[in-house]
């Protein structure tokens, strides 16, 4: 008998076929954002047969990023360049009001270089130069400096995926993370969707606070980048 999956156990594939589908690339079976958006590729199904497929449309020295949730076949044909285990968590608590705070700032493409630096400080995940076009990007500035932001990724049909999330190490323990989360969680919910979220799974200090922040673990995930053989 077959079994309907959750939207969220193939994520990048649903959220390219819904939500970000304006910017999908690729076939009829494999989706992917545009280089410049994002690494990140969805499979219509996780087999060999799909896998056969990107390999198809990726250029040789592209590294991708796929989430692994659940069973996977990646064929010989790719070389496996990074494992990092993670948890995907799906937000469980009421709607929240806005948390208004005048240190928080809409990011634009004004902020792009500073928004890349941080990145390549805190490595939160991929984030590319246009990455904050998914939307809704915030963040903290301190003495003209970017020390925290978050933004929104992923949108398989009604479930909004909380992204990038940093604060520069200089900066922590301020509490800037977690308004800037409730924010997040404010708008996904006042769109009428539910937010999850990615973390890697040694990362414990964010997990306790997506945890006290109403996030529960629903699914081991592994990232995985993944680049073609020559």
């Amino acid at each position: 008998m077959h079994t309907v999956k959750h939207v969220l156990d193939n994520p990048i594939w649903n959220a390219l076929i819904t939500g970000n589908k304006a910017y999908a690339e690729g076939a009829e079976t494999v989706k992917l954002f545009p280089r410049a958006i994002s690494p990140l590729v969805g499979l219509a199904e996780n087999t060999a047969l799909y896998f056969d497929r990107l390999y198809e449309i990726i250029p040789l020295d592209t590294p991708v990023v796929v989430f692994a949730i659940g069973e996977w076949e990646i064929p010989g044909s790719w070389n496996i360049l990074i494992q990092i285990p993670g948890f995907q968590m799906v937000y469980a608590g009421s709607p929240i009001p806005l948390i208004q705070d005048e240190d928080i700032v809409t990011l634009t493409g004004e902020h792009i270089p500073q928004m890349m630096a941080l990145t390549e400080l805190t490595n939160p995940g991929p984030f590319s130069a246009r990455t904050n076009e998914l939307g809704h990007f915030e963040g903290v500035f301190k003495d003209g400096l970017l020390v925290a932001m978050t933004g929104q990724r992923l949108q398989p049909y009604d479930y909004i995926e909380i992204s990038a999330v940093c604060t520069h190490p200089d900066h922590t323990g301020n509490g800037y993370a977690r308004k800037l989360l409730l924010r997040q969680i404010h708008h996904i919910m006042a769109a009428g969707c539910t937010p999850f979220l990615h973390v890697k799974k040694d990362n414990t200090r964010a997990i306790k606070v997506y945890e006290h922040l109403g996030f529960e673990i629903r699914k081991d995930v592994t990232f995985v980048v993944l680049q073609k053989k020559g």
